[in-house]
């Protein structure tokens, strides 16, 4: 018999770690929890386990205060991936193991405001251009003439395509929603000329084996040659498009609840932060320097 559980770490009998994990996923089922949520929980609750070689239900949260110290201090973990584990740890011992703490023993880090990485038209002309190959063209194309998330676009279907309405269907998107979003005759004509060419079957963008959806990874991968490929000093990453279409449609004038509903923002402040990166606000403003009635400095040698 094992003497290691699904999640990483001894115990002494295997039916019980069985029993702990299981319940852990059906409690985010029946919360509905998203697929990917439900893999990343687990993921930090099994790397929790692991950096004590024990089981969950036999730590606390000094154990708990010592890992969040490690996280930052040795590991130098992304704030988001450690508040990833807080709250996976939270749910565990909350909800799983339904124990009674003050779970401000378990605070989550102070959020970062950090600006995306933002590419002019110009940049994004010069990437797509230099996508590794015609396929990878076609979905970058796809994120940045729709604002869709990587996640999104590969998990797109043909039948997704509406060509006479002009728009396609996202479904079950960031937080198990539908949406519809814009087909501009550009794209159209672009994705028909693919489907002669691939000829794709259950999925739009088929990864290796076909029957799967092409991967986010292998994407992220793409735009990163690509960018590499067209000598751009930026590092942009898949999101970099969706980022681009918001901020591009912004400097055009389009209304910022529309791109709210076409980004599928469930709150209009998320939209908004894309204020901030437009140079149609940004820049819009003339500088008091540009006030002063003399120049700067004497041009004369």
């Amino acid at each position: 018999m094992s003497n290691t559980t699904s999640f990483g770490y001894p115990i002494p009998t295997v039916r019980k770690v069985s029993a702990l994990r299981q319940r852990m996923i059906d409690d985010m089922t029946v919360r509905n929890f998203a697929p990917n949520t439900q893999v990343s929980y687990l993921h930090q609750v099994n790397l929790f386990a692991r950096h004590f070689d024990k089981s969950p239900e036999r730590l606390g949260p000094e154990e708990i205060r010592t890992y969040q110290i490690y996280l930052a201090r040795e590991r130098h973990a992304a704030v988001g991936t450690r508040s990833v584990a807080v709250s996976a740890l939270r749910f565990l011992y909350k909800v799983t193991l339904k124990l009674d703490w003050p779970f401000e023993l378990i605070p989550a880090p102070k959020s970062e405001t950090r600006l995306p990485v933002i590419l002019s038209p110009e940049e994004v002309l010069r990437l797509l251009q230099a996508a590794p190959s015609f396929s990878h063209h076609v979905i970058f194309s796809t994120m940045y003439g729709t604002g869709v998330r990587v996640s999104e676009a590969v998990h797109l279907h043909a039948a997704d395509i509406d060509s006479q309405r002009m728009m396609i269907r996202i479904e079950q998107g960031k937080g198990r929603k539908d949406r519809y979003v814009q087909l501009s005759p550009k794209l159209l004509e672009l994705l028909r000329t693919y489907w002669r060419r691939v000829r794709p079957r259950e999925w739009l963008f088929p990864g290796q084996p076909s029957s799967e959806p092409l991967s986010r990874d292998a994407v992220g991968q793409a735009v990163t040659h690509a960018s590499e490929r067209a000598g751009l000093k930026k590092r942009p990453s898949p999101h970099s498009l969706r980022h681009a279409y918001a901020v591009h449609l912004l400097e055009a004038g389009t209304d910022l609840r529309k791109i709210q509903l076409l980004l599928g923002h469930r709150s209009l402040s998320t939209t908004a932060r894309y204020l901030r990166l437009a140079t149609s606000t940004v820049c819009a403003t003339t500088s008091p320097l540009d006030l002063l009635p003399y120049p700067v400095i004497d041009s004369q040698p």
